[in-house]
């Protein structure tokens, strides 16, 4: 019998010494039916949660900034640190206090375990503030009783009841504050769901909350073990569950060590959650907290007013990483550097055709965007970047937004494969300017191209003189020559001039101009197609007159193809 490991089993790779989490019996739960129509409370912990999960923790300045951000975002509630357990986080409550740095609006809330000397430290530290969320916190999971407190439900129980009887005591030593009280037990998803509403259902005892003062209930997944339904089940059990539901404001506050915290605060709110506890850009513990800037967008997108100004994501992204030298990843939803960046040629194209049919006073309808990119101080430069894996929509679509040109379809792909070319010749991107330049080079300024100088066209009879040369402004070493021809139109008239000077057959597949811009100072550009025996070649032109144009576009094209003839001068 072959008893060696399989490669899914490994001696180091063994998956089954995991038990899975146990589901909720909820067989009638109601939030699959749900939709969320409005923001939640939204309670930022960047300053506190966010600050533990740094190698280097924010100094006061930092914080600071970091504040002011918050408060200009719209958070109403503020987790601003842990005061008595560090001095920079006791300095900086009472710096924000001393220095009246609290809106009227804005309420901190600062964390405290049930502890008698961290409580009476935490209130020191709130001293004079207008109004503060006191957050108490005791761990209730079976393997914390059993395994770091050595204790049972009764024991852990009672360390909750006497934290929460410490802070009435403390609270009602400062009448002139507005005090809210929260309390989390901590490590809720791995808690057995009925004691998880008896330890709050204790807290609450003491505390008695009304509808006019409520009390907070933080249900934390402190390590997300469980797919994001299983917490939403926890969460609509306890609600069901718990007495006073009414004075009651349940929160959330979900980690990501599943990658699924906004998922699973999403359906926790639809569980019935009034609140969501997290971070800007999801920093935190581990794999991270919550990310709010996801979740509240999220709404956005869904026609929600997420009741937080992320307009300007620039900012939000550039102090975000100066705070927590933490850079943020280019695909980071919503704000990341490359999240509304096509490569690819069919997104690219799909976004192109998309644009231009946009009506700004229709509901936003675009190919790969979710939302306008413009909502978050982004430009549509952004959207298209070109390398060799993208398509003529992409490069047309640049060229468009950075000079007007609206490229047909047959020379959008033609100059595709220009670009792509020297993409791949680069081995990356190749930005607007440099296409431009690459254009320019292939069509508009051919080294040894031919232009018109002057011509005449009475009767339909051109007579033209023509610079074959380098499109220098000093022309030296250009050759002049003459054309002359006849035929319906300049074009006409052009093409059999070329075709009786050189003796050379040229036919004009396709031919389109418009103007570059509106106005007495507009300038016109042409593109052109032509065909030689088996021999294609295109060819642009940009001129005020638009006459002028139209003929060096075509002589833009016919000069790959007659080059190789001796020019004379007539």
């Amino acid at each position: 019998m072959n008893n060696q490991p399989t490669a899914t089993t490994t001696k180091n790779f063994n998956h089954r010494k995991y038990a899975p989490a146990p589901a909720i019996n909820l067989s009638d739960r109601s939030w699959p039916d749900s939709t969320i129509k409005q923001a939640p409370i939204w309670c930022s912990v960047d300053l506190r949660d966010g600050n533990q999960a740094l190698i280097e923790p924010m100094s006061v300045e930092q914080k600071c900034t970091l504040f002011s951000l918050l408060v200009e975002i719209g958070f109403k509630q503020i987790e601003v640190g842990f005061p008595a357990a560090s001095q920079p986080d006791f300095d900086f409550v009472r710096r924000l206090i001393d220095e009246n740095r609290i809106p009227d609006d804005v309420t901190i809330q600062v964390l405290t375990q049930a502890r008698e000397t961290l409580i009476n430290k935490t209130f020191e530290a709130l001293e004079g503030v207008g109004s503060a969320i006191v957050h108490l916190y005791n761990s209730t999971s079976k393997i914390q009783r059993e395994h770091v407190f050595k204790s049972d439900k009764a024991g852990i129980t009672e360390i909750a009841i006497t934290g929460a009887t410490l802070v009435k005591a403390c609270a009602e030593k400062y009448p002139q504050t507005q005090w809210a009280f929260e309390y989390s037990p901590e490590s809720f998803t791995n808690t057995e769901v009925d004691f998880a509403v008896e330890i709050c259902d204790a807290v609450n005892q003491v505390w008695q909350p009304t509808p006019e003062n409520p009390v907070i209930i933080n249900l934390p997944s402190t390590v997300e073990v469980t797919t994001p339904n299983v917490y939403a089940d926890q969460i609509e059990w306890f609600c069901r569950h718990i007495k006073n539901r009414e004075s009651i404001i349940i929160s959330l506050h979900t980690h990501n060590d599943r990658g699924c915290a906004v998922a699973a605060a999403e359906l926790g709110v639809m569980a019935g959650a009034d609140r969501v506890e997290g971070t800007l850009m999801g920093n935190g513990e581990r794999t991270g907290n919550m990310d709010i800037v996801t979740m509240a967008m999220n709404l956005y997108s869904q026609g929600i007013n997420p009741e937080l100004d992320l307009s300007d994501m620039n900012r939000i992204i550039q102090t975000v990483e100066q705070t927590t030298a933490i850079s943020v990843h280019p695909r980071h939803p919503y704000a990341g550097e490359l999240v509304y960046t096509a490569f690819s040629g069919s997104h690219q194209d799909a976004i192109r055709k998309c644009m231009g049919l946009y009506d700004a006073n229709e509901p936003w309808e675009v190919a790969y965007l979710p939302i306008d990119p413009r909502d978050l101080g982004r430009n549509y430069e952004e959207i298209i970047r070109i390398n060799s894996q993208s398509g003529k929509g992409g490069v047309a679509y640049l060229l468009e937004q950075q000079s007007g040109l609206q490229l047909p379809r047959w020379l959008q792909i033609e100059f595709s494969q220009v670009v792509q070319k020297e993409s791949e010749n680069m081995g990356g991107e190749i930005d607007a300017n440099a296409i431009w330049n690459l254009f320019d080079q292939t069509y508009l300024n051919r080294k040894n191209g031919l232009t018109v100088d002057n011509f005449q066209l009475n009767n339909n009879q051109l007579q033209a003189t023509l610079i074959f040369g380098d499109n220098s402004e000093s022309n030296s070493g250009n050759q002049t020559f003459q054309i002359s021809g006849s035929g319906n139109g300049l074009l006409e008239s052009a093409v059999n001039g070329l075709q009786q000077r050189f003796e050379t057959p040229i036919e004009i597949l396709e031919y389109s101009e418009h103007a570059l811009n509106h106005g007495t100072e507009s300038k016109a550009i042409a593109y052109i197609k032509i065909r030689s025996g088996q021999q294609y070649s295109c060819g642009v032109a940009i001129h005020q007159d638009v006459l002028r144009s139209s003929i060096n576009a075509l002589l833009s094209a016919a000069c790959p193809i007659l080059m190789h003839q001796t020019v004379a001068p007539a």
